[in-house]
């Protein structure tokens, strides 16, 4: 049979499509914007991972400390001597002593060392004491003095007529050797303690199976003599020029350097 509509009845038809078009809506978008709203929150969950820093090239370091060795011949002898006399009296003690520093100093200017070179180093006054007495039966003197002879070929000789004015009086505590122009021997020690640096360093480096950088920094350290020369002299001993063996002195440099690798 047919159905016939009447405008109440289209009237009703439009409205309930109209609902039907706005629930849908509503509906559509609730979802969306609950599902935009957790997104965030789930990836950031899903994908936080612990930071991880990837090693940076060339950032690994080689330290190592490298030596140079040099020897050379002394080129200077520094004489510390002087003279020592008793005397009734502090001012007869005194002038002898001064007498004898006079005569000592005058042979050692005769015999070629510089006025500069001759130093005053010491004075000393004391009293004398007999056996279980406080009463003092005279006094000592002790003056010292400090030469520097720089022509070693004429050292001997000049200790030798030191002594000899100085007489009985004379006091000699002893002579050092010493090497005074080092900056010739101090280049060599330098570039052998670098190369010695840098042989280790290589050696580290081939058995870490890496090559080895360039240098990032290079420390030098004072010069030290290794084998110091001393000796002594007794004025008693002396039969003509004192011989005067000048031997060698070692100088060692060290260097601490850091290579990259």
């Amino acid at each position: 049979m047919g159905i016939n509509f009447t405008p109440t009845h289209r009237a009703l038809a439009a409205g309930g499509l109209a609902a039907a078009v706005l629930i849908g809506a509503f509906t559509l978008g609730s979802s969306r914007g609950s599902a935009a709203a957790a997104s965030p929150a789930g990836r950031a969950s899903a994908g936080a991972q612990p930071a991880v820093a990837a090693p940076t090239p060339g950032s690994a370091r080689i330290t190592v400390t490298g030596t140079g060795n040099v020897t050379g011949t002394p080129n200077q002898l520094v004489l510390a001597m002087g003279v020592q006399v008793n005397g009734s009296s502090v001012g007869s003690a005194l002038a002898a002593a001064n007498d004898a520093v006079t005569r000592v100093t005058a042979a050692l200017r005769a015999s070629g060392v510089a006025a500069a070179d001759i130093q005053t180093s010491g004075l000393s006054i004391w009293p004398n004491y007999p056996a279980n007495s406080q009463t003092p039966s005279g006094y000592g003197v002790t003056e010292s003095l400090t030469a520097t002879l720089n022509n070693l070929a004429a050292a001997g000789a000049q200790i030798d007529a030191a002594v000899h004015a100085g007489g009985n009086a004379t006091t000699v505590s002893g002579i050092s050797l010493n090497l005074t122009d080092t900056s010739t021997l101090l280049a060599t020690a330098r570039a052998r303690a670098v190369d010695d640096a840098t042989v280790k360093a290589t050696q580290y480096a081939q058995a870490l199976g890496e090559p080895l950088g360039p240098v990032i920094s290079i420390t030098d350290q004072a010069a030290t003599p290794l084998f110091p020369v001393n000796s002594s002299y007794s004025p008693s001993a002396a039969k003509g020029t004192v011989p005067i063996s000048p031997g060698t002195q070692q100088l060692s440099i060290s260097v601490t350097v850091v290579f990259a690798v």
